[in-house]
């Protein structure tokens, strides 16, 4: 294979692997925006390891835990249409990396933590969220994230200016 057609491969490999994950990030807003009375104080009481303190600071505090809900509805739904659009897609990939490591340590699955949340599976130190995260910080690290997308006529109409 040549090299030329090894990139092509490798850059349509990350735009569709941005363009999933931006896809489960906006849901995720989008759905909760839509569910009447939403709350993060649900996901914020269960965290039982090193945030759980913060959690509950955050859910004590109503005037906190609106700011907390609004920035997390809003943040997915713009990190989300960012990764799907490929629109400041470094901005993006590492707000949602920071994002999904919060939720992470919020509710890690470790050995001795138990939830009342049902879990969608039994996972021991590695989940999705981490996954999701992890591959993130490698869109933003990755040199062909931006190749396609708004980023990319961004970055034309930038050198056309100069």
């Amino acid at each position: 294979m040549n090299k030329m057609k090894k990139i092509s491969i490798e850059i349509s490999v990350i735009t569709v692997l941005r363009i999933i994950i931006g896809w489960h990030i906006l849901y995720e807003g989008i759905s909760k925006l839509i569910i009447p009375n939403w709350s993060s104080s649900g996901f914020l009481s269960e965290s039982k390891w090193i945030m759980s303190g913060f959690a509950s600071w955050i859910i004590n505090n109503e005037s906190v835990l609106k700011v907390v809900d609004f920035l997390n509805v809003w943040g997915l739904i713009a990190i989300g249409t960012g990764l799907i659009l490929g629109l400041f897609t470094r901005i993006a990939s590492i707000s949602g990396a920071f994002l999904l490591f919060v939720y992470y340590l919020c509710n890690p699955p470790l050995i001795g933590l138990e939830y009342t949340l049902p879990a969608e599976s039994s996972y021991l130190i590695i989940s999705k969220t981490l996954i999701e995260a992890t591959t993130l910080v490698f869109l933003a690290v990755s040199p062909y994230s931006t190749s396609v997308g708004l980023d990319l006529f961004l970055e034309k109409n930038k050198n056309l200016k100069n």
